[in-house]
């Protein structure tokens, strides 16, 4: 009887074979893997690189959100907290007004040069006053921090904050039912646009829209607007006095764009929400309290401290010429157009009827040489200035100025009573003893330490 076929040999080959197959198959399934790993990691990077060059400013978002809000924080913001009922009876007590029918006015950029003046004004007639600033470094923050101790001794509260913080301007409106906001806060200067333009756009533009949103859609009544804009708005116009009937679609500078798409903005907001709004076109304001970025205050500084000044004139050889206007007449022209402000007629964000808008000059109507303002100086504080003589440069200057203000006659009873020999003497006079006093104190503190 033939012996079964021995099937171990058999059986451990095919076992073997099997084993050999799975540990293939294993590797090849890993290698797949590896490469398509490797595959989906170089589509991946592919597809970015190819996304950033069609869109870089998104991918850029998050690092430049983060660079702007830091840089934002220090131009244009604060970080300070706010609310409590402590702090809410504060604004309370500053928002009440003294008088029968008075105001209750919020004024932003109220630590400014304008600001200031105007909300000193309301707070001495009687007016009820909130301020809001944000102390930011376009200019020494001291001199700022300056007037709202000023503003401080008169009662008025001043709130270090930004416009463009909605939940700030929210509460506000909500902790106070204000009548009227007269918005003065700004990127201000038209020179500084070359160096920092986001900086115009995120003031002039950004912040104005924000504002105005809260005004038409939380404020409950919606206040009248009093805000301003600038004789910067127009830019290239040859046609003189510049009147509010001239073109203004010529801006010489992105300031005047942002103040120019500043008076768009307010007509939309007018229109769609029934905000009464009322733009200000303000023509070279100087006076004590001033801005040191102006022409008028950086030629005291340097003529007291010995350095030259450049005096600008035309490629002709003609004089640059500016329509100084002295802040005095200024702020008589800002609280007449707030006591003639009509009221807002939204409610909830809906427009409940046509709402007034308007925009007029504030200006002196009569133009000065940049060079005869040089030489009141000189005679009011008593020195010579080093002068230079140049061509003007067409960095967004214009080379002439002059308010046509029949607009703001009839209708504020705006009248330009300062003529600037006058007007400088006492700009001279508060120059002198605020740069003495802060010298002392500088002094005495060097001395202490």
């Amino acid at each position: 009887m033939a012996s079964p076929p021995d099937t171990s040999k058999a059986a451990k080959l095919e076992r073997c074979n099997s084993y050999l197959r799975r540990v293939n198959s294993a590797k090849i399934i890993s290698a797949s893997s590896r490469l398509l790993f490797r595959a989906c990691i170089v589509a991946t990077v592919a597809l970015i690189l190819l996304f950033a060059l069609h869109c870089p400013p998104l991918l850029l978002l998050s690092h430049y959100s983060a660079a702007a809000r830091s840089s934002h924080r220090g131009l244009l913001s604060s970080d300070v907290t706010y609310g409590g009922a402590a702090w809410e009876r504060e604004v309370r007590r500053s928002a009440t007004p003294r008088r029968r029918s008075g105001l209750t006015v919020l004024v932003t950029g109220a630590a400014g040069f304008v600001g200031t003046h105007c909300s000193l004004a309301l707070k001495k007639r009687g007016d009820g006053v909130v301020g809001l600033d944000n102390f930011n470094s376009y200019y020494d923050p001291s001199l700022k921090r300056a007037r709202q101790s000023l503003l401080s001794r008169h009662g008025v509260l001043v709130v270090d904050g930004d416009i463009n913080d909605t939940l700030l301007l929210t509460k506000l409106l909500d902790v106070v039912p204000f009548s009227h906001v007269l918005h003065l806060a700004a990127q201000a200067g038209v020179r500084y646009a070359m160096r920092n333009p986001q900086s115009y756009v995120t003031s002039n533009v950004a912040g104005l829209v924000a504002l105005l949103e809260v005004a038409a859609k939380h404020a409950d009544p919606q206040p009248a607007v009093v805000w301003a804009s600038s004789s910067s708005v127009y830019g290239l116009n040859t046609a003189t006095p510049f009147s509010e009937l001239h073109r203004t679609d010529r801006p010489a500078s992105l300031y005047a764009a942002t103040k120019k798409a500043g008076e768009a903005i307010a007509h939309t907001y007018n229109h769609i929400y029934g905000l009464s709004i009322t733009g200000l076109r303000f023509f070279t304001v100087y006076g004590p309290w001033g801005r040191p970025d102006m022409a008028y205050f950086s030629f005291a500084n340097y003529i007291l401290s010995g350095k030259p000044i450049a005096v600008f004139r035309m490629q002709d050889g003609t004089a640059v010429q500016r329509d100084f206007t002295y802040i005095d007449d200024v702020v008589t022209g800002c609280l007449g157009a707030l006591d003639t402000a009509e009221r807002s007629t939204g409610s909830g964000g809906k427009k409940r009827g046509p709402a007034q808008l308007r925009v007029y000059n504030l200006g002196n109507a009569s133009p000065v040489p940049v060079a005869k303002m040089v030489g009141i100086l000189e005679e009011l504080l008593g020195k010579k200035a080093r002068k230079q003589v140049v061509t003007l440069p067409q960095n967004g200057d214009v080379p002439y100025t002059h308010a046509n203000v029949s607009m703001a006659e009839r209708d504020l009873g705006y009248r330009a009573t300062t003529d600037l020999a006058t007007g400088l003497k006492k700009f001279a006079r508060w120059y002198v003893e605020y740069y003495d006093r802060r010298s002392k104190k500088e002094a005495e503190g060097a001395a202490s330490a």
